[in-house]
């Protein structure tokens, strides 16, 4: 088998493709601090993963022709397809890290929902840098790999780690946190995404509506709740349920007002409780388990308040090479 240059030298050296599995998220809690004089606010963010996943491939191709991206599944019509994509700009903040021109195609096989609030971007990032690592054999370490993921947005490192996590910062200085057992979920999936700079734009308009203000030094500095910590070590999702939080969700329904409704139907038909996922638009049911979560979606599906809705469990492993470079 002929090889290019190894990684290092200038030129990826040649390989199989790679193909990496990484999953969505639901935030179990989200506070958001004031609005910070950079144009960022705090977080305290308790992450799960869940099993909803992309897929990413990557393919060493001729000197010149990448790097490029493909993507199929639903509404991949709305992913961009150019550098500004964030699995391309992953390779390519690899690439110039180890000195690789980055030949590359990556083909992103979408399961999770587009601009919906569950870090789909920030998975095919994870997934792109994770399955480029394997196929440069560039041999980053897990510091390295964190590093990168943090300077590509605040949701790209715990795509890689998976599991269960407290972001704190942006949402990128992560500690793992324990989980007792696994979770029931559906995800309503809404028609058209929400912008999450405008959604963190309506939420610092609605605390100056308040009267409260907006900026840092007006706005509690963010926690993590430590019923709902108590609640994901014991595995218990009646309790888990009493302290779902979300303070972007106020926001996120001023800008989508139906997605009150969505709320509501998953809500009155057996969810345990149901909150806005991240930015939204995707909304998020906890069910008591695997046959009420069934009954849950049906009734999403049959109400018309959702384009579709999908059941997943969590926590899920983070970014996984399932087809190694041979």
């Amino acid at each position: 088998m002929s090889t290019a240059e190894t990684a290092g030298t200038g030129t990826a050296r040649t390989a199989a493709p790679v193909t990496v599995r990484v999953p969505a998220k639901v935030n179990v809690q989200l506070a958001v601090g004031g609005l910070r004089p950079d144009g960022f606010h705090d977080l305290a963010n308790v992450f799960l993963a869940v099993g909803l996943y992309d897929e990413v491939t990557a393919t060493a191709t001729a000197p010149g022709e990448g790097p490029r991206v493909t993507c199929s599944g639903p509404d991949t019509d709305q992913v961009p397809l150019d550098r500004t994509n964030l699995a391309v700009r992953a390779a390519d903040a690899l690439a110039a890290r180890y000195g690789i021109v980055p030949d590359v195609h990556l083909h992103i096989n979408k399961e999770i929902p587009v601009a919906g609030g569950m870090a789909g971007g920030s998975a095919d990032a994870a997934g792109a840098l994770l399955a480029c690592d394997a196929l440069w054999g560039t041999g980053a370490s897990r510091e390295e790999m964190l590093e990168i993921c943090a300077e590509l947005g605040s949701d790209v490192p715990f795509s890689l780690v998976g599991g269960a996590a407290l972001g704190r910062g942006r949402g990128e200085l992560l500690t793992p946190l324990e989980v007792g057992g696994a979770f029931h979920w559906v995800f309503a999936v809404a028609a058209g995404g929400l912008s999450t700079p405008a959604v963190y734009r309506e939420c610092d308009r609605l605390r100056e509506a308040r009267g409260g203000g907006a900026g840092a030094d007006a706005v509690p500095a963010p926690e993590a709740s430590p019923a709902l910590l108590a609640a994901l070590r014991a595995g218990d999702a009646a309790l888990l349920a009493e302290h779902l939080s979300n303070d972007l969700q106020p926001a996120a329904v001023s800008l989508l007002p139906s997605l009150d409704d969505t709320l509501s139907v998953g809500t009155e038909a057996g969810a345990l409780a149901a909150l806005v996922s991240g930015s939204g638009p995707t909304c998020a049911f906890l069910a008591e388990d695997a046959a009420a979560a069934s009954d849950v979606a049906f009734a999403l599906r049959a109400s018309g308040v959702c384009r579709t809705a999908h059941t997943a469990t969590s926590p899920a492993p983070g970014a996984t090479v399932v087809r190694p470079a041979g």
